[in-house]
């Protein structure tokens, strides 16, 4: 294969995701002839559209320009996608997202924050604070940082800080002097089988791969399964480096941080949730760990804006608020639902859920009912199938008949927005990693004109 300096023309098959187009931003700063396919036209995919790519929407091998010195594809492309088999089959260089991520960041120092909850917020949080603080880090993240308005990041130090995926073993192309795991729960068990594989040739793989003297950030309650090994341990109320004398004050939630070589008080925090503090204590933990001030890590923090689609804020008066997240597991519905519990102690919660692929409804199914629960009202849509195909027996009829939940409705994704209409909305949190996200800017064009009638 060509080196990455020479390359003139790259195809990106699925070129819309978000880590796809991340990728696509970095090559196309750089001067290189962007072309890529993705299913369905996107706000994202207009954007690169804008910026100078070419994006066409049908498996249509006219459509391919000649000249191509790079394939880019995802494993989220189904294997008999038309234009990745005339790839593989004419000869092409054809390599996986995460094999040209892990090429591009062999050359610099490297932060990868790894975990299967809080990856994006925490990158996203720990390159906005080494930008603060001066480090002018590029980033590969998994959302799209309000602070940046963009999923790709670029930077003029030797530092690149990059959300380090499991999915498809992805993370064990990288080789980072900097790794943090920040949650270990049970996902992607159709590419893993089991949670002990997971770990073993999952995270602890990715744990292997440190460069000699790096350092990896763990999450304390993962400390007994890296019994034996060398690292950092954090956490709320929990590890070495920690958050603790947490408490919400006029909006923000406000904590204290410790470690064994300093404290510091009162470090305010736009986003809600004792989740988010702990994936803040890790990203400032790295940033003061790579020379960031006391000043520079509390001014950051208090600025930062979030990532779309992680507890962001839609719209909100006195009287509605609305929320949308990308949750799509047990684990990120309960601590999205606790974060709104815990900012509307007295409100009714709604939420809108669209489960995504059916063996993770399958394999999750008390867990999703269990924190679907937690809502005072839901309206549970279709399963999103993404790469999959039905499996018999699972289905959002499944969900709903766990649930203890009296005001569960399940709901058609096009009558979604009436159903809003006919409840009375306090809050509301649309969640899932599907296309829920096309229906949040018309139920927040409706809640904002509701409130000004």
């Amino acid at each position: 294969m060509i080196g990455l300096k020479d390359i003139q023309k790259i195809y990106f098959i699925g070129i819309g995701g978000i880590g796809m187009s991340a990728l696509a931003r970095y090559f196309h700063l750089r001067g290189v002839e962007i072309h890529g396919y993705d299913k369905t036209s996107t706000a994202l995919t207009r954007e690169l559209e804008a910026e100078g790519m070419y994006v066409h929407y049908e498996e249509d091998l006219s459509k391919i320009p000649a000249g191509v010195d790079l394939v880019v594809y995802t494993p989220a492309v189904p294997k008999e996608h038309q234009e990745l088999v005339y790839f593989q089959q004419n000869g092409f260089p054809v390599k996986k997202r995460a094999e040209v991520l892990g090429i591009i960041s062999r050359g610099m120092k490297t932060v990868a924050i790894a975990g299967t909850h809080g990856k994006t917020t925490t990158s996203s949080l720990t390159t906005h604070l080494l930008r603060s603080a001066g480090i002018d880090c590029t980033a590969f993240l998994g959302g799209i940082a309000r602070n940046f308005e963009s999923n790709y990041v670029l930077g003029t130090s030797e530092w690149v800080v990059v959300e380090a995926d499991e999915f498809d073993r992805s993370f064990l192309h990288l080789h980072p002097d900097v790794a943090s795991i920040t949650s270990m729960d049970a996902d992607h068990l159709d590419i893993y089988g089991d949670a002990e594989t997971l770990l073993e040739t999952g995270f602890k793989a990715f744990f292997r791969q440190l460069k000699p003297g790096g350092t990896l950030w763990l999450q304390h309650r993962l400390e007994d399964q890296f019994a034996g090994e060398t690292f950092r341990s954090f956490g709320v109320d929990g590890g070495a480096y920690r958050a603790h004398n947490v408490r919400v004050e006029q909006g923000y939630f406000v904590f204290d941080y410790s470690s064994p070589t300093q404290e510091i008080k009162a470090l305010r925090m736009p986003l809600p949730g004792r989740h988010n503090v702990e994936n803040a204590t890790v990203a400032l933990s790295i940033a003061l760990q790579l020379g960031a001030s006391e000043e520079a890590v509390r001014s950051g923090l208090e600025a930062f804006r979030g990532v779309k689609r992680r507890f962001e804020l839609v719209c909100r008066d006195e009287k509605v608020a609305f929320f949308d997240d990308y949750a799509h597991h047990p684990t990120e519905l309960t601590a999205a639902i606790n974060a709104a519990r815990e900012l509307f102690p007295q409100a009714k919660i709604s939420g809108a859920f669209q489960p995504h692929l059916y063996s993770r409804t399958r394999d999750f199914a008390d867990g999703f009912a269990e924190a679907l629960d937690l809502l005072d009202e839901v309206f549970l849509l279709d399963i999103y199938p993404a790469r999959e195909l039905p499996i018999p027996g699972v289905s959002s009829e499944l969900l709903a008949s766990k649930m203890k939940n009296p005001n569960v409705r399940l709901v058609q994704k096009a009558n979604l927005l009436e159903a809003i209409k006919n409840s009375q909305i306090e809050v509301l949190l649309t969640l899932g990693a599907g296309d829920i996200d096309t229906l949040v800017e018309p139920i927040g064009n409706y809640l904002a004109q509701k409130q000004n009638v």
